[in-house]
């Protein structure tokens, strides 16, 4: 088993120890192809290695699981992104990285919880999760269920006043569009 170390970049294949838990290990190459193959079409690769994101856990208060860092890398690996929890999970399957999808949905919720990732609530029960936690707002593609980000600002006027006690934290814009028939 070799160390995590920032001048070494972990390879496919490796073992690592995920923070000083040496009974829980993630054997890389479970996820390495499929991080690979995402992360050679990434400008931010490195966000999704296992050092790295064991690293990032560590700084938002989470213990470094096994399956906490498999996610991350699965998550991180494309760079900004929206994900549904049943698309992780598949993700995770094609990566032969076995997981429950009460174990994603914990994960997702854990990282919202702690600032990695913000949920994007579309219609019901169906949520979406981004990477890109900064204040922005989304596209809705009816029919294809997908999410884009608006990089213009938006101007919402006349907002309001929250119930006595209380402010605004956020607000969250949601542009429903569909293909023009």
């Amino acid at each position: 088993m070799k160390a995590l170390s920032p001048d070494r970049p972990t390879r496919v294949g490796d073992t690592v120890a995920v923070g000083d838990l040496a009974d829980n290990e993630l054997s890389v190459d479970r996820v390495g192809d499929r991080l690979a193959e995402l992360q050679s079409d990434s400008p931010v690769a490195s966000a999704g290695t296992p050092a790295s994101m064991a690293e990032r856990l560590r700084k938002a208060g989470l213990r470094p699981t096994r399956q906490r860092v498999a996610l991350g890398c699965l998550l991180y690996a494309r760079g900004h992104r929206h994900v549904s929890a049943e698309m992780l999970h598949e993700e995770a399957r094609q990566a032969q990285f076995p997981v429950s999808m009460a174990t994603v949905y914990n994960t997702l919720h854990q990282f919202t919880e702690t600032g990695l990732l913000r949920e994007i609530a579309v219609e019901g029960a169906r949520s979406y999760f981004d990477t890109n936690t900064s204040q922005h707002h989304h596209f809705f593609i009816e029919g294809e269920n997908r999410l884009i980000d608006i990089d213009e600002e938006i101007a919402v006027d006349n907002i309001p006043e929250p119930p006595p006690g209380m402010c605004v934290e956020s607000f969250q814009v949601i542009v429903r569009v569909r293909a023009r028939t």
